[in-house]
């Protein structure tokens, strides 16, 4: 008991999401075993994911700093839109593509996602409209300009190339999962072995502080949102291939799936704490949850994002006496 309550007090929010998880693995076994224990299913899920696993990671960047990007869903449809665009003008007669094209298409849709990401990080830090207030706002602008482009309908019949390499497999592993751990690792890179990640926690901590100590917090902030526009368009370019298709409203729920991951892998909404340990694995967690909610045929699929509504909520009164009764 000694030892479990000892494990637990190294890390609460580590130590929760690995208690649930076991919880809910065990629960699975015994209900669902045979359809949620296979190689298939977890082929499944290691595709699903990288969706709004790479927007999820974008808005733990930004919520470090103690701001929030709410258009990261907004960014993914634009890109994959824009992008599914380019894929089939630049296809043959015929759908035939080369993998170099993909490759640009790849460069580009980064490129655009860092642009939007750029001009997120410069409504905030230049123009000093509150975080949440912006990137709510470039979410509609965003969603707005995918509509405008495909007149509300969807973005098909895209050269077979794209989905065959993005969607195939390296081995085993999916690609997209392989797209995922990528950028994780340079995002643990960042914050871990550069001194990008000690200037966003101070700046999350105290803005005044940051600047005080030399730090050019707008240049931060717009390096910060950059870099989520990118990690969003990466999710928009993974869609694109999970569905071979686009369109505007693709992903709607990403948005709060995407900032409960954040809060339950243990950053704080005020800024200046958390880890991509525990983000990777609220990840993992929630996609575990939803692959096994799926598999029971009586809970209606439109129950799901009231669940994420809850879990958000008790996540967040959890950690509230968690602080208070550590602050006693």
């Amino acid at each position: 008991m000694k030892a479990l309550k000892k494990l637990y007090g190294r890390d609460v929010h580590i130590s929760r999401l690995t208690l649930l998880m076991l919880a809910w693995l065990i629960f699975m076994a015994a209900t669902k075993f045979g359809k949620f224990f296979t190689s298939v299913s977890l082929q499944t899920m290691l595709s699903q994911f990288p969706e709004f696993g790479l927007m999820a990671l974008g808005v733990m960047l930004c919520m470090v700093t103690g701001g929030i990007d709410l258009s990261v869903v907004g960014v993914a449809n634009f890109t994959s839109i824009s992008m599914g665009i380019l894929l089939k003008r630049m296809a043959a007669p015929d759908g035939a593509i080369s993998p170099a094209s993909i490759a640009l298409v790849f460069a580009l849709g980064m490129g655009l996602g860092a642009l939007c990401g750029a001009f997120n990080g410069i409504l905030v830090s230049r123009v000093g409209i509150p975080p949440i207030l912006a990137t709510l706002g470039t979410s509609q602008l965003f969603t707005g300009i995918g509509i405008v482009l495909t007149e509300g309908k969807a973005v098909s019949k895209l050269p077979a190339l794209y989905a065959e390499v993005v969607a195939g497999k390296i081995g085993w592993l999916p690609v997209q999962s392989a797209i995922f751990i990528a950028m994780a690792l340079f995002v643990g890179w960042l914050l871990a072995r550069t001194t990008y990640g000690p200037r966003i926690y101070l700046l999350g901590t105290s803005a005044r502080a940051a600047k005080f100590s030399g730090l050019n917090n707008d240049r931060l902030l717009v390096e910060t949102y950059l870099l989520s526009g990118v990690c969003a368009a990466l999710g928009g370019l993974v869609m694109l291939a999970n569905y071979t298709s686009a369109r505007a409203d693709y992903g709607a729920v990403y948005t709060l799936q995407c900032v409960l991951i954040v809060v339950l892998g243990g950053v704080s909404p005020n800024g200046g704490k958390g880890k991509l340990s525990g983000v990777v694995l609220a990840i993992v967690f929630l996609q575990l949850l939803t692959s096994g909610l799926n598999r029971f045929r009586e809970v209606n699929p439109f129950l799901i994002p009231l669940i994420w509504g809850g879990v958000l909520v008790l996540v967040m009164v959890w950690d509230y006496f968690t602080a208070r009764g550590t602050r006693a």
